[in-house]
């Protein structure tokens, strides 16, 4: 019988060779007869690996809709990759709602395609964590929601299927990159929505789109089963029309995973959620951070309904002061070096990563290292870009700024909670312009530019792990304008809290 595992072939000489100079070894050739005649009987192991089964996963509801793509008809936001039916318990906090899942999150039996042509086919085995909580809850999963290509932008309008149109504008596009969970809310074709985010993409479609999105504590919602684009800073959270269906599903989908490498301790609300909604605006203290206005991005009329609401706000007793957190300026480039060189690195090992205990998705690994080196030439611009430049970094740079970002994080952080001694939260535009307007001849430098100018006020709080929520709080020119409300790691009952005080007392919502 033969020594070397059924999947495994020991490499040739040429691969040992070429092994070793990835790591700036030039063996001898003495080194070389040696390794070559010791890696078959090191690889012995790999046998037993392959032959023991994997843990399995329980799968709650067995139910599967695999479900089609909708057409132009059914679904003219552009807002889904796919329409299903996947019921789940009779009873719960979720009985009666439909609920619609970015194309990111693996919902078993139903096709997963992140929005790019990389990853048509594939079929996830295993529900995310946050799928099983929904339907225990007795939500219904009535869709996979369109979304930017590999999450990798802000703008609505480059997912592998083409834009995702504003429900407020059928002239300007959703922003993203959860473009269909918003549309899908305001449209009324579900109920909740779930999104992702890693640089504003709950709350970027969200404030473009007239709806409420919470992107929640880092490591609060377990991150289980969704693809990511860098541990350190992804988030996934609910989308819906009101703060309230935001808290409510935030009950559900809150607190301890073993499977998620990405969660630490987590402390969840004795009295949960939804039940700290009961805040009246005297209860709530507001920070308005001065340097999340004036970008060179930035719209008047953005400011300008933002500050309105902030007055609206104040004449119903919350308590209004400006702050000042002058590193708030640095949050991009700090979050761009560290989303670059993360992100990279996680396609370099197949988008599961390394070194966390947990779930590790042998099945999606295995997908997208065939994809990725057959279609490589399919990924988005802004991948590209980031794959080249993260590449490029750690090579020449050897991760030097990487860990440099990595350590600012902190201070970014310690700024950040020095003002919430004094404040409950902070806030300021969710972003600094409104939606952007549709267009077909975006030439390639185009495209990126609109995919990432709308991420300031964001993009930093996805790397220090602070709660935001983006409430509409009024139009300009016609757009929906969001305000976001950030608050203390861990604070997120008192993020929405203040986010329900403001809607129902100010009359700055959308219709």
């Amino acid at each position: 019988m033969s020594t070397n595992p059924p999947n495994v072939r020991p490499p040739t000489e040429a691969e040992i060779r070429e092994a070793a100079a990835a790591h700036y070894i030039e063996l001898t050739d003495e080194e070389l007869a040696e390794f070559a005649a010791m890696i078959p009987e090191t690889l012995a192991g790999y046998e037993r690996i392959d032959a023991i089964p994997e843990p399995a996963r329980e799968r709650t509801h067995t139910d599967r809709d695999p479900g089609y793509r909708p057409d132009h008809e059914e679904d003219p936001l552009n807002a889904f990759v796919t329409n299903c039916r996947i019921e789940g318990a009779s009873e719960g906090p979720l009985s009666g709602y439909d609920v619609a899942i970015k194309d990111n999150v693996a919902v078993a039996g139903v096709e997963m395609t992140c929005g790019s042509k990389l990853f048509e086919g594939y079929v996830p085995r295993h529900d995310a964590t946050i799928v099983t909580r929904l339907l225990d809850a007795g939500a219904t999963i009535t869709g996979k929601t369109n979304m930017e290509d590999m999450a990798f932008s802000g703008s609505g309008e480059l997912s592998a299927t083409g834009a995702v149109l504003n429900p407020r504008s059928r002239d300007h596009i959703a922003g993203g990159s959860s473009s269909g969970s918003a549309a899908a809310v305001v449209s009324g074709d579900a109920d909740v929505a779930i999104g992702g985010d890693q640089g504003g993409s709950i709350r970027i479609p969200a404030a473009w789109s007239g709806c409420v999105g919470h992107k929640p504590t880092h490591g609060l919602v377990p991150y289980t089963g969704v693809v990511g684009l860098g541990h350190s800073f992804d988030h996934v959270g609910p989308i819906a029309t009101t703060v309230a269906d935001c808290a409510r599903t935030l009950d559900v989908l809150a607190g301890k995973d073993p499977l998620d490498p990405r969660q630490g301790a987590v402390t969840l609300p004795e009295e949960g959620y939804e039940t700290a909604l009961d805040r009246t605006p005297d209860e709530v203290t507001v920070g308005v951070v001065s340097e999340g206005f004036g970008h060179e991005t930035s719209e008047p009329g953005v400011n300008e309904t933002v500050r309105d609401a902030l007055s609206a706000f104040e004449a119903q007793d919350a308590t209004i002061e400006d702050v000042s957190i002058p590193v708030h300026t640095d949050g991009m480039p700090i979050w761009n070096a560290i989303v670059t060189e993360e992100f990279a690195a996680l396609v370099r090992s197949e988008g599961v990563g390394h070194y966390g205990n947990g779930f590790y998705d042998t099945a999606f690994a295995d997908f997208f290292a065939k994809s990725r080196r057959t279609r490589a030439n399919d990924y988005l611009s802004t991948v590209k870009l980031t794959l080249i430049l993260g590449e490029y970094l750690s090579e020449h740079y050897h991760g030097h700024y990487y860990a440099k970002a990595k350590n600012l994080r902190r201070s970014l952080i310690g700024a950040y909670d020095e003002a919430f001694d004094e404040v409950d939260v902070l806030a300021m535009p969710t972003t600094p312009q409104t939606a952007h307007e549709r267009r077909d001849d975006l030439t390639r430098p185009e495209a990126i530019e609109r995919a990432l100018n709308m991420l300031t006020n964001t993009a930093p709080f996805d790397v220090s792990g602070h709660p935001g929520l983006s409430v509409p709080c009024g139009t300009a020119d016609g757009l929906p304008v969001g305000l976001m409300f950030v608050g203390a790691r861990g604070a997120d009952a008192t993020v929405l809290g203040a986010g329900a005080a403001f809607e129902e007392h100010t009359d700055r919502g959308l219709k």
